[in-house]
């Protein structure tokens, strides 16, 4: 409604103040001044709104249904704070959750998605292959693809078991170890992480680290007894532990991707492939993260070491569960029913998950894939860096190829040990402001981040903005 004039005020005197209005804002428009906007127009990368009552409703609900609300404890954001966001769908970069919030993802589900969540031509050969059935039970000629290309890319590959999960290539791979060697020790490193079997429950970085957990409850004392630890980039204490006992292998993480993003120096793969030789016990690398994620042929391509026995996960699998594990065709006859080391697995080789990783791998066989992932992870960690610096902030990190990672402390990181100097408070603060401004990160300083095919410059410019802004408010 209009409110009628005042006895007291006319229609000429209002038409008067109006003009005096617009010419005092003409002047100051003229004159270069431009009134503030309102704080909620001023530009900014935060979302216009942000709201997550559909994702705290539904995550109520799980945590009567599930114990923490979730399926993988990392998911329920304990290290970071508030509740998680619950997904909705993904397409390529982009993941959206059930309160039609947008985010860039830089999970990728843990790294399988390297050509972009579900990829169209991945789509279509699924579809392809569900309309003659999910589940054989049974020998596939897909299998035989599959384990080609493996065998082909991957050096220390003779021959590959593919099994449903990286815990239970790991599982697979500790058995056979001790198979072939006729020892029982094996040799892991602090933070490294390879899988929730009993035996590597020690010191195993990842979901441990970010609970706070040492181990886990349950373990058998005897469980563990054969695992010893040495320490990351560290050959003395390697070669201290193979001195004092007869191990079957030395087993790690190419690339720590468990205690956030480590790489190892050189001179350290080198030397732990070289005492392994000596002291009689096999190399292992664990690459069900870094296989096919750094490079085509695996971390042991990318550093041009070798190991004995290599287990993989994720990327294989093109977004579906699986797992392998290969190795040289000596050690490998020793698996049933080639020989007497027992392993099996009912859904082990599904045609949906082979064809899966069949056309996951031809996407990355095609020239300029892996340098689109390192020159995009390059921008972005060196960007998030610099912005970090820049607000007065200690932060290191680094990337290879399509994996990255920061940590909120001076570094370097070389070691778990050095990993836990890291501020968790502050990272769990700033992993929050970005999910705000619509970047979703890892939920612990624990773990690495991942870029795929579909991410583009344009999403990590939109990175690096957002990450300005939350150091800045930090």
């Amino acid at each position: 409604r209009v409110r009628p004039h005042s006895p007291s005020t006319s229609p000429h005197s209002i038409t008067m103040a109006l003009r005096s209005v617009l010419l005092a804002c003409v002047v100051a428009l003229a004159m270069g001044f431009a009134p503030a906007a309102p704080r909620a127009l001023r530009k900014s990368v935060r979302a216009n709104a942000f709201v997550t009552t559909e994702s705290d409703r539904i995550f109520k609900e799980a945590k009567e249904l599930m114990p923490g609300g979730v399926s993988s404890p990392v998911r329920a954001f304990k290290s970071v704070g508030g509740n998680p966001v619950v997904f909705d769908r993904v397409k390529g970069a982009y993941a959206w959750d059930v309160d039609e919030n947008k985010y860039i993802d830089y999970v990728g589900t843990w790294g399988p998605a390297i050509c972009g969540h579900a990829n169209d031509e991945v789509l279509d050969a699924l579809k392809e292959q569900m309309e003659k059935g999910t589940s054989f039970g049974a020998p596939s000629a897909l299998e035989n693809v599959l384990a080609q290309k493996v065998i082909d890319a991957v050096p220390s590959v003779d021959m590959v078991r593919f099994t449903n999960s990286g815990t239970e290539a790991c599982m697979g791979m500790l058995r056979l170890v001790r198979a072939y060697t006729g020892r029982e020790k094996v040799v892991k490193f602090n933070g490294c992480y390879h899988g929730h079997a009993d035996g590597f429950l020690v010191q195993a970085g990842s979901g441990v680290a970010t609970l706070g957990l040492p181990d886990s409850p349950g373990v058998p004392a005897g469980a563990t007894k054969d695992t010893l630890v040495a320490k990351y980039n560290d050959l003395a204490s390697v070669e201290a532990l193979l001195k004092e006992h007869e191990c079957a292998a030395v087993i790690l993480e190419p690339v720590v991707g468990n205690s956030g993003f480590i790489p190892p120096t050189q001179e350290f793969l080198e030397g732990v492939r070289e005492l392994s030789t000596k002291y009689g016990a096999l190399l292992v690398f664990d690459e069900v993260m870094t296989g096919f994620r750094i490079a085509y042929g695996c971390a042991q391509s990318h550093f041009g070491v070798t190991p004995d026995v290599t287990t993989m996960g994720k990327v294989i699998g093109g977004g579906l569960p699986v797992g392998a594990y290969g190795g040289r065709r000596d050690i490998m006859e020793m698996v049933a029913p080639a020989g007497p080391m027992y392993q099996a697995g009912t859904l082990s080789g599904n045609p949906l998950a082979m064809v899966a990783g069949i056309k996951t791998m031809e996407i990355l066989e095609r020239p300029g894939s892996y340098e689109h992932l390192t020159t995009l992870t390059e921008k972005l960690i060196g960007g998030i860096l610099e912005a970090g610096k820049k607000a007065g902030h200690d932060v290191c990190g680094g990337s290879i190829s399509g994996m990255f990672g920061m940590f909120f402390c001076k570094g370097p990181v070389t070691c778990f040990e050095d990993a836990t100097a890291s501020d968790t408070e502050k990272f769990g603060r700033w992993h929050r402001g970005m999910l705000e401004r619509g970047v979703y990160l890892a939920p612990s300083q624990y773990e690495a981040g991942f870029i795929g095919l579909a991410h583009t410059d344009e999403d990590v410019e939109k990175t690096i903005a957002a990450a300005k802004e939350v150091f800045a408010e930090l």
